[in-house]
């Protein structure tokens, strides 16, 4: 990692002084064709004054004496220029020797310098949980894989190890919204409320999009759209303190005795949880139907009063015919990494997947497949884990 990013770093670094050097002679020459033609004629000016000091006595007697003068100098600095020039020059190269200085004060250059910032250490990065060898060379730092049917632990990596959980807090929003059961046809309107003032994240959904509560589910759990989810919350009676507190008490119901949420999107690092208590909420989320239904779709449109918006899932392996998959989660933020949560079934075998903290944009999918083929070669279930023997939590 450390390899690549420095290479990226010479990159960079070689474009922006090739950058620099290239503007740099280009306003060298502009300058140039600009100072030229005012030279020459300042020359030109001084020879015709030269030869007007060269005429006949009589009249000169009529010129003025502040031109006199002028051309007396002008000869005198002449005079000096010539004694200055090297002495190797050949003399016709002396009379024609025009010297251009290029005025910084005169133009500047614009250059634009190019930043590279390698992205943020993640909670499992700065807790060292990347230095857990596992057998499969996995690049999450947290994986879990048990049987849905039995519970049985099937693989295990830093399980118990509590970090930001991102997105996939809205399988938790989902059902929070559900146990309510409020009205799906209600329209709600997104307002500035439910902007992003932590990450400052963008969205599709404009302010003023009207949509019903369905529809915001469905985008939220199936494209993760964060105001979707935001909007969710503060439609909720009471309120969205009321809903958090919902979240939590939701949370311990199930057991989730790792897990605090502080929001309904996921885009705050104090939404925490471990990958045993995410199976936990897995297998829940699983027993609702729309959630199983919305988070699968691949894609979806929705009409927001202004216009028609299509979304497509944030998880490629839906698309992919060779998955079979009944509920899934994505999520990201710089403190979490790259996370994924499925239910799936490997040669009938209905599994639980939890995947945390992956490093790289598609690792988590990659690590997704890994784990399918362990599944698939796997004889008698084996736990492969360097976390059995109970740490603590970071």
């Amino acid at each position: 990692m450390k390899t690549e990013m420095f290479s990226s770093l010479k990159v960079v670094h070689g474009v922006a002084l090739r950058s620099a050097l290239s503007i740099a002679v280009s306003l060298a020459v502009a300058t140039s064709f600009a100072v030229a033609p005012a030279e020459a004629l300042a020359k030109t000016t001084s020879s015709k004054t030269v030869k007007h000091t060269a005429k006949p006595a009589a009249e000169s007697k009529t010129a003025k004496p502040a031109r006199v003068a002028k051309a007396a100098k002008g000869a005198r600095a002449a005079k000096v220029a010539a004694a200055n020039e090297d002495d190797d020059a050949p003399k016709a190269s002396r009379k024609h020797r025009v010297n251009y200085r290029m005025d910084p004060r005169a133009r500047r250059a614009a250059v634009h310098s190019v930043a590279y910032q390698p992205r943020a250490t993640s909670v499992g990065q700065a807790f060292g949980l990347h230095d857990t060898p596992d057998s499969l060379a996995l690049r999450s730092s947290v994986a879990y894989v048990v049987d849905q049917g039995t519970s049985e632990t099937l693989f295990d990596k830093n399980s118990r190890a509590v970090v930001p959980i991102a997105s996939i807090t809205k399988l938790m929003t989902a059902m929070v919204t559900l146990d309510a059961h409020l009205p799906l046809t209600e329209e709600m309107t997104v307002t500035d409320e439910d902007r992003d003032y932590e990450k400052y994240t963008g969205s599709r959904l404009a302010v003023g999009s009207v949509l019903n509560r369905e529809d915001m589910l469905h985008i939220a759990l199936m494209a993760s759209e964060n105001r979707a989810a935001a909007a969710l919350s503060r439609y909720y009676p009471g309120g969205r303190p009321a809903f958090i507190a919902a979240m939590n008490a939701k949370a311990k119901a199930l057991g989730m005795t790792d897990t605090h949420f502080e929001n309904s999107t996921g885009l705050t690092s104090l939404n925490v949880s471990s990958a045993r208590d995410l199976v936990k909420m897995v297998n829940a989320a699983y027993q609702y139907p729309l959630i199983r239904k919305f988070s699968t779709d691949r894609s979806y449109e929705v009409f927001t009063g202004k216009r028609t918006l299509a979304y497509n899932s944030t998880n490629a392996l839906v698309r992919n015919a060779s998955w079979d998959i009944g509920l899934q989660k994505t999520g990201f933020i710089n403190e979490a990494g790259e996370c994924l949560v499925m239910q799936a079934n490997v040669h009938g075998r209905p599994v639980i997947i939890v995947l945390l903290d992956s490093y790289g944009k598609y690792s988590r999918f990659a690590d997704a497949g890994r784990l399918r083929s362990y599944l698939d070669t796997l004889g008698e279930p084996r736990i492969m884990s360097a976390d059995m023997g109970g740490g603590a939590n970071p």
